[in-house]
Parts: C-alpha cells; structure tokens; sequence
C-alpha cells in the first residue's frame, strides 16, 4: 500500500508534540521491554504496520526474543511473559479496545499488584500515546521500515 498524505508535513506542531511525549515516555522508570510489547500489542489489535514493523525492531535492539514476538498474540496462553509483563498486557488491550463499561475497579486492583500509582499513569499514556500513533499510520498508511535508517532500526536485522 502507498501513503496516503505525509501528516508529518501537513500538521508538524501536532506531530511534533506527539513525537515531544513520545521521547518523555522515553524517560520513564518502566521496563523498555513492557513498553515495547505494549505497544507491539496495540499496534497488532489497531491493524497498524508501520508501529508494528516499528516496536518489533525497537524490542530486538532492546534484546527481546523473538519467540516471545511470536507469543504476544496469544500472550495469556504463553508461558514466556511473567505476570508483570501479563497485567501490562492486560492493560494494554483494555485501553486499546475499551468496551462499554470502561475499565473495572477489579482489573486496576490488578494492576496495583504489579505496578506503582506512577508505573500505571506512565503505562496508560504509553498506551493512549501508541493508540495515537496506530490511529495515524491506519489513517494514511506510512510506509513501513521506512524510517528505519533514520532511527537506526535498520540494526535490529529485521529487514
């Protein structure tokens, strides 16, 4: 598929400010490799190629296996994701695929188990911010892999 409009060019101050929050979640305390399998998940349930073809290079540079790549969408079942990892996922797709009763006292409590008050507020804008992004590349179809030599994803040997 081709690009549908370049929004980078379109809109710079509206992308410059998602890319400023992106670089800020960045910073966060959170484990890179929960940030990238969350924002694998979510890029996988939005459809989005350029943000999935994105987040699996980033978690290989980040040292991710690539068996547990192959088991995120089925995470629940895999044996390879500690409970940690689970509950961030678990976040992830309530977010991402919010229903009609939003999300319950019962899976916050869950996430408290594994994650302090700061952890889940970092993880949630991760989540709205790559929902975000999904929204975009669905939108107007970036190609994919085509910014990786600009941020050097071209070293996670993807190609």
């Amino acid at each position: 598929m081709s690009a549908r409009i370049d929004y980078t060019k379109l809109s710079p101050q509206l992308y410059n400010t998602l890319y400023a929050m992106e670089k800020i979640l960045g910073d966060s305390a959170l484990e890179p490799t929960i940030m990238e399998l969350v924002k694998i998940r979510a890029s996988q349930l939005n459809g989005c190629l350029f943000c999935l073809d994105m987040h699996t290079k980033e978690a290989r540079l980040h040292q991710e296996r690539e068996l547990r790549l192959h088991h995120l969408p089925l995470w629940r079942e895999s044996t390879l994701f500690t409970d940690r990892e689970k509950a961030a996922l678990e976040w992830a797709e309530l977010l991402t695929r919010i229903g009609p009763h939003g999300v319950s006292d019962e899976d916050f409590k869950e996430m408290s188990v594994h994650f302090s008050e700061k952890d889940i507020s970092d993880l949630t804008f991760a989540i709205g911010c790559i929902n975000m992004w999904n929204r975009l590349g669905v939108a107007f179809r970036p190609e994919a892999g085509g910014m990786d030599a600009m941020l050097g994803l071209d070293k996670a040997g993807l190609a």
